[in-house]
């Protein structure tokens, strides 16, 4: 049967052991593989090529994501590295302008390089009006991070094959509990598995899905040949968090709303961006002088990098996240050093709106 995604989630990594029965899969760490004989394998040779572990969770991340295939990598970056390395040198890309500072520091070292070349749009239309016939690659985020902008994937996947391009969408925000970009249109989608998917700040990990078999073979050898692949321990980590993925996002959700409505009353908040879904919220503060002390001053939310924990944290993008984006390319997006980025978790959302009010407010 067609199983909902729901159960999915909660299924992940059950019936894997026959032997025994286990509920939880088994970690496999072994680094190598033995022959039953000459010329034959079980499927497992070395583990950087293929483990088991590894392969129980791939196959999870490319069900939850409508994918036929999936590779976990050991980071989101080296889930994004690797999504360009199908590519050729010269490749044009239009990509979105608001961007993770890691993204932005990686693609502008490969243009500085000469192996790619991007052209960056601040909205949908922007992005529509510059996909042409010369658009190799197509690259969202979708929301932004941190300006929380969306755009409708379909509609530039329609425009980007019409070109003859294919779409990369970063799906660490929603994830596929609100957004499922292959059944969109897109090519490949691309997670930072440490935030939601794992969901608990305990593990770094990334992963690539795909459903073209013959990307998935390129995709295959290029991380077979470069080795990021993600350990047999933090696949499991990778695997737990997966099984609370709809309850935490649903939660996140809910909090998020309520603390929302909450900030825009605030007279020290002149701006508040939220795409709707999700625990991500954007704001802008009426005094940037004040905001060391309102980092200092909170007790409940945690003034760290990352998101996407059952942990709420605050983060001040242009001293951490997106600090190699030069400050006049930032300023021009909106991103400005008045903007704080939270990243909602599942406690009582009244001892975060407290929190706040007491921090803002000081």
């Amino acid at each position: 049967m067609d199983k909902r995604l729901d159960t999915l989630l909660a299924q992940v990594g059950i019936h894997q052991d026959e032997a025994t029965g286990a509920l939880v899969g088994p970690l496999h760490f072994s680094t190598t593989y033995q022959h039953p004989e000459y010329g034959k394998s079980t499927g497992f040779d070395y583990t950087r090529t293929k483990n088991p572990t590894r392969a129980t969770l791939e196959e999870a991340l490319a069900s939850i994501e409508s994918g036929q295939f999936a590779l976990a990598t050991s980071s989101g970056m080296a889930a994004i590295v690797l999504a360009f390395e199908v590519f050729p040198v010269g490749a044009k890309i239009v990509a979105s302008r608001d961007l993770y500072g890691g993204s932005f520091r990686w693609f502008d070292e490969q243009e500085k390089e000469g192996r790619f070349s991007f052209a960056y749009a601040n909205n949908e239309k922007e992005m529509l009006d510059l996909i042409d016939e010369s658009t190799d690659i197509v690259y969202i985020e979708s929301p932004t991070n941190p300006m929380m902008i969306k755009y409708n994937i379909e509609k530039i996947a329609n425009k980007a094959q019409a070109n003859h391009a294919k779409v990369i969408v970063d799906n660490t925000f929603y994830t596929p509990i609100y957004q499922r970009p292959l059944e969109l249109g897109a090519d490949i989608v691309i997670h930072s598995a440490t935030k939601y998917l794992s969901g608990h700040n305990d593990v770094l990990a990334g992963a690539v899905i795909v459903h073209n078999e013959k990307l998935y073979e390129k995709l295959v050898y290029k991380l077979n040949t470069t080795g990021a692949v993600l350990s047999p321990f933090d696949s499991y980590l990778v695997m737990r968090g997966l099984k609370t993925l709809s309850l935490r996002m649903e939660r996140a959700t809910k909090n998020a709303l309520k603390i929302v409505a909450f900030l825009k009353k605030l007279p020290s908040v002149k701006e508040v961006l939220y795409p709707g879904l999700g625990g991500m919220i954007s704001l802008k503060v009426t005094d940037k002088n004040k905001i060391p002390d309102i980092l200092n001053h909170l007790q409940v939310f945690t003034f760290a990098e990352s998101l996407g924990g059952v942990e709420s944290l605050i983060t001040y993008p242009a001293e951490q996240t997106h600090h190699d984006i030069p400050l006049e390319i930032r300023e021009s997006y909106g991103l400005t050093d008045d903007l704080l980025r939270l990243s909602i978790g599942i406690e009582d959302v009244r001892d975060l709106i407290e929190d706040l009010k007491e921090a803002l407010e000081n």
